[in-house]
This record gives C-alpha cells, structure tokens and sequence, in this order.
C-alpha cells in the first residue's frame, strides 16, 4: 500500500489539489476533508491532477463526487487531470467520464 499524499498549489484559474498514493476507503476521508476545506469562489476551477494515483477504490471514487459537489455549490468548476489508465476505465465503465471533465495533462506547479 502506498500512503496517500494531497498537495496543494494554486494556478490561474484556481486551485490545484495533486493526489498521489492509493485513494481507498481508510484514506478517502482525509481527502474529503482537505476538500472540504477549500474556499472556491465562483469562476475558478478546481483541478484535481491525479497523475500520482497508484489506486482509487469507490470510496476514492465517491470522494472525487465530492469534490465535485464542492466545486458546483462554490460555482466553480472542476477537472480531473491525468487520470491513470485504470481508473479511466472505471470512470467509463461507470459513465463518469461523462459527468467529470477530463483533460489528459496537469497543470504544472
């Protein structure tokens, strides 16, 4: 199991949140409550750059949601970045690729 790191830097249009390690039900929370703990405004655009992501379990599933529902209640938007080709398969299998945007790069730092 590889531990899961949550970095934050801003860029233009917001925040950006690196998420590296394996994303699952012990860890998800610690997720959500750095989340939670974001203050978006309307117009910015979170970016979650999950280019580091070894693993992402539903609970990390449910947790990107989250995110997600932060984002629209701020106003802001979201967008998944870099997503490993494992959990892209998971997202479309699902249909998320359908409700998150998706962008094949990161921001860089």
């Amino acid at each position: 199991m590889n531990p899961l790191t949550i970095d934050l830097h801003s860029a233009a249009n917001g925040p950006v949140l690196r998420v590296a390690g394996d994303l699952d039900f012990d860890r998800a929370p610690e997720l959500r409550r750095r989340i939670d703990e974001l203050a978006l405004t309307s117009g910015q655009c979170l970016e979650m750059d999950l280019s580091g992501l070894g693993f992402c379990d539903s609970s990390g599933i449910t947790a990107l949601l989250a995110a997600r529902q932060h984002a629209l209640a701020a106003g802001a938007d979201i967008v998944l970045a870099a997503v490993p080709a494992n959990l892209m398969r998971v997202l479309s299998l699902v249909g998320l690729d359908r409700v998150f945007t998706l962008r094949p790069d990161a921001t860089a730092p």
